[in-house]
């Protein structure tokens, strides 16, 4: 691995501005258990959150909205239908898309659904754990994935087996990488370790915290955040912003709860707190940020 350059953390500094100067409106069509939570990361970071999901005025709130974050975690009839219309009317105003492809891998609902979001229109980010993001890779029978041991996603949350370390960092890197060439979208791994790739360039970012993974949202929260990011920047560059600063948030956070001897319902106020604190000098200060080759 090589630590990020300077460069690329400019441009991550940059990303936060933008989204501070521009309040991108950031539509959600989320799940009900995690709405607030996402709605309060956005306003955090500096974006304005929309949580419509009414598929009869999905496309009016497209028109106007800087991106769409589709969420596939609590999904109803009528949901679905909005999130398949406000992805392909996405298409039309040019308007960015980023899924988050909950327990994909699970349900032939869920699988089909991803399918169609991503044959049908114009995703720009795909944000999952690994066992949603090797899912995927299995569905688009990505050739670097076929060969491996099928292992079952765990509802929402990532397989044991799954789990992103320094030990299979780069093998999974290689997936990651490869999925993103093929589908020529910006695929975002999230775990103990995250990796970002736009199928030509891959980074791995070491921020966050343990607690993370203990409280409901984080990564929907992570999603939603990546979502604001992506409507005022470039997807590869948001992608990357959203997940450092989550994570840098999230390190502080679970720091400062520790210190206290406090539990996860703190931490989650102080993750939304430190979201809506963190600027240039904490970006700089704590990045833990590298480029695998």
């Amino acid at each position: 691995m090589i630590k990020a350059n300077s460069k690329i953390i400019k441009d991550i500094i940059q990303a936060l501005e933008n989204v501070k100067n521009n309040i991108p409106l950031t539509h959600c069509i989320t799940n009900y258990v995690t709405i607030n939570d996402c709605a309060n990361a956005v306003l955090a970071i500096g974006g304005s959150p929309m949580m419509a999901d009414d598929p009869e005025e999905v496309e009016e709130f497209v028109e106007i909205a800087d991106t769409l974050v589709i969420n596939i975690g609590k999904m109803s009839q009528s949901q679905i239908e909005a999130m398949i219309i406000g992805s392909k009317h996405g298409m039309e105003t040019n308007t960015p898309v980023v899924l988050d492809p909950v327990a994909v891998g699970v349900t032939e609902l869920r699988n089909n659904l991803v399918l169609k979001l991503i044959n049908e229109s114009k995703i720009g980010v795909i944000r999952g754990n690994m066992s949603e993001i090797k899912a995927i890779a299995r569905l688009v029978e990505l050739d670097e994935i076929l060969s491996l041991n099928k292992a079952k996603s765990k509802g929402v949350d990532v397989s044991e087996d799954d789990e992103i370390t320094k030990a299979n960092l780069n093998d999974n890197g290689t997936i990651v990488k490869a999925l993103a060439k093929k589908l020529n979208i910006i695929i975002i791994a999230s775990g103990a370790i995250d990796i970002i790739s736009n199928g030509t360039t891959t980074y791995a970012c070491e921020n966050g915290d343990p607690i993370m993974p203990k409280i409901t949202g984080s990564g929907c929260m992570l999603t939603s955040i990546i979502g604001a990011f992506c409507g005022v920047n470039d997807p590869f560059i948001g992608g990357l912003a959203g997940t450092t600063i989550m994570g840098i948030a999230g390190e502080i956070a679970g720091q400062e709860v520790k210190k206290e001897n406090s539990g996860t319902g703190t931490f989650r106020s102080k993750l939304v707190d430190y979201l809506y604190k963190i600027d240039e000098q904490t970006i700089e200060e704590k990045i833990r940020l590298y480029k695998l080759e």
